[in-house]
């Protein structure tokens, strides 16, 4: 999951909510076109002239469009969102690149079939930019947000049946629990989804702000919080709405086979459970030999399909964070195919 373009579009966890207010902090938000680690990231991804690049999760086209203006006359940018509304705002602030551009609706998971799909059997770079988007957390129908009411939805794509209404209301106790407390990183998350429990037996519980007081009422009144109470349950739910961990993971591996030798792929993540897939997953690919330790000779002739170039996460500098307090705990890799 996943805010940049617009002041906040991959949100980290602790930016769901920072006080006791969360409405009055989300009004006061300037919305600004701020793509997280956008100078970094392309750097890392050295487009040119005539390349193909893949931007599997375009969002407000940000970091698209500096792929198409470092890519200048001719590079070609294939940009995937599973949300439609992303999709269209891209194509609107893209539309200046003509036929330099294509856009899907998509899931990263699937790129790999795009790619097949629009005849692009390898490609010479990718990026991904993960997590929720500003536009997300301040439409109040799409439910991403606690701190402004709407309907428990969460779904990035609205095609998709499942809601997060649809978890709160019918998984037991134990399934709820283990999704707050693995995608949300919740110590309260057995207590949190008993509260969830005893609610539900009286009603549906249908509304962002409904759950919100939920979550809030197992926590200690204290006059401040750092974060809003409701901040990791709401991540695990949109985190599991999504099936993100399982998608990034497809999309990644898709991605790194179609790079051309030479080719990159950047990602910027923004919380444990991402950077851990994403740092695992180069690493598995940046393996040589497979053998087992005891074997004198390599046997299996295992090459290794990537070079990191990255041997710690790029993080945004002091001015960065500065302008954009979104940017906090966001972690840049990359790597080379080989």
């Amino acid at each position: 999951m996943r805010v940049a373009e617009c002041g906040l579009q991959n949100v980290p966890v602790e930016d769901y909510g920072m006080s006791n207010n969360p409405k009055s902090e989300i009004r006061n938000q300037e919305i600004r076109h701020l793509p997280v680690l956008l100078h970094e990231a392309v750097d890392l991804l050295a487009p040119r002239a005539g390349g193909v690049y893949v931007d599997g999760t375009l969002g407000a086209g940000g970091h698209g469009e500096e792929i198409l203006k470092r890519s200048a006359p001719d590079g070609i940018l294939i940009g995937l969102d599973q949300d439609a509304e992303a999709i269209e705002r891209s194509r609107e602030r893209l539309a200046a690149y003509g036929g330099r551009v294509l856009l899907r609706q998509e899931n990263v998971r699937h790129a790999g079939a795009v790619l097949a799909e629009l005849g692009y059997g390898t490609v010479d770079g990718a990026l991904l930019d993960l997590g929720v988007s500003w536009f997300h957390l301040k439409t109040p129908g799409r439910g991403f947000s606690f701190a402004l009411d709407g309907p428990l939805d969460m779904r990035m794509d609205r095609r998709m049946p499942q809601t997060a209404a649809d978890l709160v209301n019918t998984l037991s106790h134990g399934e709820l629990a283990r999704i707050i407390r693995e995608y949300g990183e919740e110590k309260k998350a057995g207590v949190i989804a008993r509260a969830i429990e005893r609610e539900r037996a009286r009603g549906p519980i249908t509304s962002t702000v409904h759950l919100a007081g939920i979550i809030a009422s197992v926590f200690p009144p204290y006059p401040f919080r750092r974060i809003h109470p409701a901040t990791r349950t709401f991540q695990a739910l949109r985190i599991a709405v999504n099936d993100e961990m399982a998608s990034l993971g497809e999309g990644l591996r898709q991605l790194v086979d179609v790079l051309k030798p030479g080719g990159r792929i950047a990602v910027i993540s923004f919380h444990s459970l991402e950077d851990r897939i994403v740092k695992q997953t180069f690493a598995a690919s940046a393996k040589g030999c497979i053998c087992p330790p005891r074997m004198p000779v390599c046997a299996c002739g295992h090459q290794p399909g990537v070079r990191i170039l990255t041997k710690r996460p790029v993080l945004p500098g002091p001015e960065e964070t500065e302008n954009n307090p979104a940017s906090r705990s966001a972690k840049l890799r990359a790597a080379e195919k080989v």
